[in-house]
């Protein structure tokens, strides 16, 4: 080791572990960042795509902190370390998948006496901006536990009443989010979706029942937290947020709690809040960690603080983060972080205790450990940089690659879960190959072999390159990478994608397969 050398810490998130054989500590030799990378990625190779670019450079959508500083704000990747020193990798985590059902919008206009009450209030002191709503005798022995609380009182009380707040999504994050906010006496609370119930959102998503199974998200919601509080006036969109529709729902509300599960919508709840000018209380979650923080908040200057822009620029490429279908998430983790989001909502309303503006909070929850980051603009930043490039909403998927502008220029032969089963029926029944991790295996299979996709290159031998090959995963994504790496690199020309992977053979072929 050369005396400019030190012993470095870098702590790995949890999407990127099983590139590290799933260590959450490296220790490294290194006198700057970049050759901490380099040390890191040489002593695991499969990292390197990750983490770095093609040139080199670190990926965009990863956040790399000394300490709790990001190093942008430091030397960017020639910032010096010292011995002892920490580096932490921070990526944008997506939360989830979205579901492709139905994206019909529907309104639901009923109010129980209560929140009617509470509505007409609200209007009145719409026309007189400087008054508050007043409160019921039963309002104020329901919320007698916040008007004791000396910093935060009836005055705070009044100011959540008077907030409209937005909820997009009810999936894991939007399921406590709403609870607590009803439950706080937020006075209007919107809830956006446009998912159904299903049997595998009920280990996170504490809002549900069986008996919800099957309906529309929105309305058992909205059913719900009617029931915990009828003094709050509850709006339905029952719809899928667009670039098209995103200005003209957000406006209406004062602020927006991001409860989404895709990168595409995350940019767009961005992108609409800092043009609208709305606060954006964000959080997302992955296996065991989550993150939290509050955007596009305005100071009493008139000035507001960072965005998700200036966290992450740009998003990862399709598949490179695996989303929460693909990689988990522990039950009880969206309610600790939904909580967190529902507190800092309220802090933002009341104007009480300080709000998580220019931080970053990650929590880790296998270690029960939390980090606070520091935030900072970013001068690159397309809306509030110092010569802003965007000044209207974008095609999000586009943005994030989902549909390219450009087309393959590889194609990947595919067949249908019933021509799959005719083949499987047939003389010469073709070869299985499933490429998804041991723990998804055990939920369900074809009996195909087992080969996940980042060990496919270490077990080539293991793939016949003669005779008809059928390559799957959970949805056919990940096989068809597969493949285009296979043909591509190593002439492979027999194989085959199956369409909708495992979940369209359930849904199609074997109702009686379990799903996830």
């Amino acid at each position: 080791m050369s005396a400019d050398q030190h012993t470095i810490k870098i702590l790995i998130p949890s999407p990127l572990r099983k590139f590290t054989g799933g260590e959450s500590r490296i220790d490294v030799q290194a006198d700057t960042v970049s050759s901490a990378f380099r040390n890191l990625t040489a002593q695991f190779p499969d990292l390197a795509p990750h983490v770095l670019d093609e040139a080199g450079k670190l990926r965009e959508f990863l956040r790399v902190y000394l300490g709790d500083e990001d190093i942008q704000a430091l030397q960017g990747p020639e910032t010096a370390l010292r011995q002892g020193d920490t580096v932490s990798i921070v990526p944008a985590i997506a939360g989830g998948s979205a579901a492709p059902v139905s994206a019909a919008a529907s309104k639901d206009t009923t109010e129980s006496a209560g929140a009617a009450t509470a509505r007409s209030e609200r209007d009145a002191a719409a026309a007189n901006p400087g008054a508050l709503p007043s409160f019921s005798r039963q309002e104020l022995e329901r919320y007698s536990r916040h008007l004791i609380i000396p910093e935060f009182n009836i005055q705070g009380q009044r100011k959540l009443k008077a907030a409209k707040v937005l909820v997009v999504g009810t999936g894991g994050l939007g399921a406590p989010l709403l609870q607590y906010l009803a439950a706080a006496g937020v006075g209007t609370l919107g809830i956006l979706d446009f998912d159904v119930v299903e049997d595998h959102n009920l280990q996170r998503q504490v809002l549900f029942s069986t008996a919800d199974v099957g309906r529309p998200k929105v309305e058992a919601a909205a059913d719900r937290i009617r029931g915990l509080n009828p003094y709050i006036d509850v709006r339905v969109h029952h719809t899928q947020l667009t670039r098209h529709n995103a200005l003209e729902i957000l406006a209406d509300y004062d602020v927006i709690a991001d409860g989404t599960d895709n990168f595409p919508t995350r940019y767009l709840v961005n992108d609409a809040c800092v043009l609208l000018g709305k606060v954006n209380v964000y959080a997302s979650i992955f296996r065991f960690e989550g993150q939290l923080s509050v955007f596009n908040y305005r100071f009493a200057d008139g000035t507001r603080g960072p965005n998700y822009r200036d966290l992450f620029p740009t998003p990862p490429p399709p598949g490179l983060v695996p989303s929460c279908a693909e990689g988990g998430v522990i039950g009880v983790l969206p309610g600790i972080l939904g909580s967190l989001q529902a507190n800092e909502v309220i802090k933002v309303i009341s104007g009480v205790g300080e709000p998580l503006v220019g931080r970053l909070m990650l929590l880790d929850a296998a270690s029960m450990e939390t980090r606070t980051l520091k935030l900072r603009a970013n001068p690159e930043n397309p809306l509030t940089g110092p010569s802003p490039r965007q000044t209207e909403l974008i095609d999000y998927d586009q943005f994030c690659g989902i549909n390219p502008a450009k087309p393959r220029t590889h194609t990947t032969r595919s067949i249908s879960v019933h021509t799959l089963r005719e083949w499987l029926s047939g003389d010469e029944p073709p070869v299985l190959i499933d490429v998804r991790e041991p723990y998804e295996y055990e939920i369900a299979h074809l009996n195909g072999a087992l080969i996940p996709k980042a060990t496919v290159e270490d077990h080539l031998d293991a793939i016949p390159a003669e005779g008809r090959v059928v390559v799957h995963c959970r949805s056919g994504v990940r096989s068809a990478d597969v493949i285009n790496l296979l043909e591509s690199k190593y002439g492979f020309g027999n194989l085959y994608n199956l369409e909708g992977g495992i979940l369209a053979w359930a849904r199609e072929i074997d109702p009686g397969m379990a799903t996830y």
